[in-house]
């Protein structure tokens, strides 16, 4: 049975911790509750904002997920979990290091351009998610990431491109850059995601100093 216009309520069954399966529906609730999620920060948005901004009723939202922090969970699960396989997916398997290292940084600012709402909600409450288990699993998946970073970068050393002796160290510094864009990045202006970490990459890889 229907309300109003309102399609009626699918199958679909909330799966905790974020993970698991989603229709085409709840993907767009999803969506809207990262953009509120980023724009208001978790505390100060609702399952009201979020029925709202999705055009549901609150009776049809609490089908799909049991709570805020369900879909929380779910935005930041993603956001996590599919920046780490869309980047692996498009670095080169035989390109040289610094091929690598350009295109995993170029993943990375495609997919921030391409997530950024979902991307700034996971990144605002990262250190603050109360299930110690979910907050674990992403730390895992981004110490995962981190490690194919630094196996890029000691390749690099390992066949004399690069003059770094700590991978971590610039792994940090390359992470940070890219992460930080969350903060002033606007899209409407100025250089795309990409065209910004390129930039990055040129001084990472070629330094500052004149030689």
């Amino acid at each position: 049975m229907t309300k109003g216009n309102e399609p009626e309520a699918d199958n679909d069954t909330p799966v905790p911790n974020g993970e698991g399966p989603i229709s085409e529906r709840m993907q767009a609730i999803l969506d809207k509750g990262s953009v509120l999620f980023a724009e208001k920060g978790y505390d100060a948005t609702s399952m009201r904002d979020i029925a709202a901004a999705a055009g549901v009723s609150k009776a049809l939202l609490y089908h799909h997920f049991a709570s805020k922090d369900e879909i929380y969970a779910r935005v930041s699960f993603y956001a996590t979990h599919n920046l780490y396989s869309f980047v692996e997916e498009r670095i080169p398997s035989d390109g040289s290091a610094e091929v690598k290292l350009r295109a995993f940084m170029r993943a990375a600012a495609t997919f921030f351009a391409e997530h950024r709402s979902a991307w700034i909600a996971a990144s605002n409450a990262f250190w603050s998610d109360p299930d110690r288990h979910r907050l674990e699993a992403r730390i895992a998946r981004r110490r995962a990431f981190e490690q194919s970073l630094r196996g890029i970068i000691q390749e690099g050393i390992d066949a004399g491109q690069f003059g770094v002796t700590d991978p971590a160290m610039a792994g940090r510094l390359i992470l940070s850059g890219i992460n930080w864009m969350n903060r002033w990045f606007d899209p409407e202006k100025g250089m795309t995601a990409e065209e910004i970490v390129d930039q990055y990459a040129d001084i990472v890889l070629n330094g500052m100093i004149r030689r």
